[in-house]
């Protein structure tokens, strides 16, 4: 009774493959082969005609399938990451534009920055290049193998039912023959099998090939990844040290724009000022190295011109320069070489320690 039953869908779906055909004779090869392909689908998966398997074979298309979705998933943000750093690019040259312009051409170092932000944007451009040219450019060869063996996977597939529905027409051909339902025609037999034969020929040749092919794509995915890799991360810390250089020497521009700024290089003198202001600009424009108006010059050691008290505290920005704390005495005494005096800049040495350097005398007052 089973067997009748199994018998029976095999030859209903035969009947409407077959009406199906005759409809679309007219549409093409493709389509034609399509359809006749659909009843050994369809007898497949209600498990009434053998399914070819292949255990190797699905396991290559595993690994296939998961090495793809791996490549397309690392197309897709390395992309996106070179578009973030373009980005970053176009800001940072904005910014570093806008800075060269408010920067003052009189003040320090104005040339210097202007240089060392060229050097940034060639550093941007080198490295953008590099993203696209060793990296991005061969990403992409590496995925796209994939299309192109995916349509012979699908191709092996269609291939594989072919096979099956020749070898399932061939195998109900003998059967009926043999039970002597149907009168045995040797020529229709004979033209089913040589056409067995040749779908069979024509699938093992595919699946043969996808079985070299596939382990081979699969085993190269370890080593391209490292190449990729390799390039990606030297290309991003040769950029970095690279722009760590150029800023260290525009920090450098601005230390010693912060040093002038102390040294009061870049202040207006105004009568409206804040008290400290004021007494910087009055001490500006009236300290030299002989004695200060008011200043006691009685029984001072030879030399000393006359005595300071600190006011504020003063860390020295230079070498030539002296430090010291709110309360303690300088003793004022001339530059060792007049041309190096510069306005507001007084010579002194420490009482107690006898260190000397040059300080700022609106940090002072004259005792």
């Amino acid at each position: 009774m089973a067997e009748s039953k199994s018998t029976l869908i095999a030859r209903s779906v035969q009947k409407h493959a077959g009406r199906a055909k005759e409809k679309c004779s007219r549409w093409g090869v493709g389509t034609q082969r399509r359809v006749q392909r659909l009843p050994p689908m369809i007898l497949q998966n209600l498990g009434k005609v053998d399914r070819t398997s292949d255990e190797i074979f699905e396991e290559h298309l595993q690994n296939f399938t998961r090495q793809q979705n791996a490549a397309n998933r690392l197309q897709k943000e390395f992309n996106n990451y070179i578009r973030c750093v373009r980005a970053v690019q176009t800001a940072s040259k904005s910014l570093l534009d806008s800075l060269c312009e408010i920067y003052e051409s009189g003040w320090t170092g104005h040339d210097l920055l202007y240089v060392q932000a060229q050097n940034i944007e060639m550093l941007w451009q080198d490295f953008n290049h590099k993203l696209g040219d060793q990296v991005l450019i061969p990403l992409n060869t590496y995925q796209s193998q994939f299309p192109e063996m995916r349509k012979k996977v699908d191709k092996r597939g269609r291939k594989l039912v072919d096979y099956d529905s020749q070898r399932h027409n061939y195998q109900s051909l003998q059967a009926a023959a043999a039970s002597g339902t149907k009168k045995r025609d040797e020529n229709k037999i004979s033209k089913a099998r040589d056409t067995l034969e040749e779908a069979k020929r024509t699938y093992e040749m595919l699946n043969s090939e996808l079985h070299d092919e596939l382990p081979a794509l699969y085993d190269s995915r370890a080593l391209f990844l490292v190449t990729n890799l390799q390039t990606l991360f030297a290309a991003e810390q040769l950029f970095h040290s690279e722009t760590a250089k150029v800023y260290t020497e525009l920090e450098a521009v601005v230390d010693k724009l912060a040093t002038e700024c102390q040294r009061g290089s870049y202040t207006l003198k105004k009568n409206n000022s804040s008290p400290k202001s004021a007494i910087i600009n009055n001490m500006n424009s009236s300290i030299t190295s002989a004695p200060h108006s008011g200043a006691t010059t009685d029984n001072l050691p030879p030399g000393v011109l006359y005595r300071v008290k600190a006011t504020y505290k003063y860390n020295r920005e230079d070498v030539d320069e002296l430090s010291f704390d709110v309360g303690e005495i300088v003793r004022v005494v001339e530059y060792d070489d007049p041309e190096e005096q510069e306005e507001g800049w007084l010579m002194g040495i420490k009482e107690g320690t006898g260190e000397k350097g040059m300080f700022p005398a609106n940090f002072t007052r004259p005792l």
